[in-house]
């Protein structure tokens, strides 16, 4: 045990906690945050340019996609903070908080950025002739900023139920409670309510309905409806490959971890695994949410050229510099 966990483990102890060792934070952490992160940064700042200009564009769909652009691009910005704390580096108590904090809220945003994603889809393929307003670039700048304000609410409602918010900057919110209060535990049920259950559902709901409908539709022709299945199904995979591991464990921990340290010392390692693999969603998100459109994919490529027209300019005049310099 290192010389960090093993005080933490001392100061646990003393608070009636339980003794553990973050093997699984210490060896994992820097290696897979490390590649998420160069992976994940370049990434997420391309689908926010390609979501941005499809929204000057006046794509409403890219409203979305520019506010999950931006939420991935939060969390993917603070992984480095977290590869410090797995690398036992000091880290300020505010600063500490505060990445929690917006761990947590990419999971809330993002969920809630999916479900208007699939309703946005829905109401498209299912009610094409209906809904027009819901379609516009200024409805869906409504909607996202109301996601923002509820999930903001939730997350400012859960700090003060489990007392953290009185002393946020006091506080180590990225250093998970072991074993979880009561209070704790009830918030961990109630996040998997809403920031999974319900919006699995009704992101299947939506997909269902979409798959049903271009079925029928006879002026969708077969191609188009095997290029939107197959989207929709990868859709809902990524979202569930990513986050179901981890919402499971929770949903675990919140029913039968309280007080318990047998329990939490048996989740503790699959618990920071699979905070982990909710990463692999900020990472694939911008892969799969720039090919939801041919629009999308053809920004892209403009934007590759363009990339590789100035990257052979400043191979050519380097170039040209070495041959005068000879």
């Amino acid at each position: 045990m290192s010389t960090h966990n093993f005080l933490t483990a001392i100061m646990d102890k003393n608070n009636s906690s339980c003794v553990y060792d973050d093997v699984v934070k210490d060896y994992m952490y820097p290696t897979v945050y490390s590649l998420f992160f160069i992976i994940g940064l370049p990434g997420n700042c391309l689908s926010l340019y390609v979501a941005w200009v499809q929204m000057q564009k006046g794509n409403s769909l890219a409203v979305y996609l520019v506010n999950l652009s931006i939420s991935d691009l939060l969390y993917t910005i603070t992984l480095p903070v977290w590869i410090m704390l797995a690398k036992n580096h000091t880290v300020n108590d505010t600063l500490c908080s505060l990445i929690a904090v917006i761990m947590y809220n990419s999971f809330y945003v993002g969920s809630g950025l999916l479900c208007c994603i699939s309703m946005d889809r829905y109401l498209a393929v299912v009610y094409p002739l209906y809904f027009a307003r819901a379609h516009k670039v200024q409805t869906a700048a409504l909607v996202s900023m109301f996601v923002w304000l509820i999930e903001l609410s939730l997350q400012i409602g859960f700090l003060a139920y489990t007392d953290d918010l009185q002393e946020f900057s006091f506080s180590r919110l990225c250093d998970t409670q072991i074993p979880m209060d009561s209070h704790s535990s009830h918030v961990a049920i109630i996040r998997v309510v809403l920031s999974f259950l319900i919006p699995l559902f009704l992101m299947a709901f939506c997909f269902h309905q979409i798959m049903r409908s271009l079925r029928e539709s006879v002026s969708t022709v077969a191609s188009e409806r095997e290029k939107i299945r197959k989207l929709l199904c990868l859709l809902l995979v990524v979202y569930m490959v990513s986050f179901t591991p981890y919402q499971v464990v929770m949903l675990v921990m919140g029913l039968l971890e309280k007080k318990n340290c047998d329990i939490a010392n048996q989740l503790r390692n699959w618990y920071m695994v699979f905070v982990a693999t909710t990463t692999i969603n900020s990472v694939l998100d911008p892969i799969v949410y720039c090919l939801i459109t041919e629009s999308a994919k053809a920004e892209i490529i403009r934007v590759y050229k363009v990339c590789q027209g100035q990257l052979s300019r400043v191979v050519s005049v380097m170039s040209f510099s070495s041959t005068n310099d000879c």
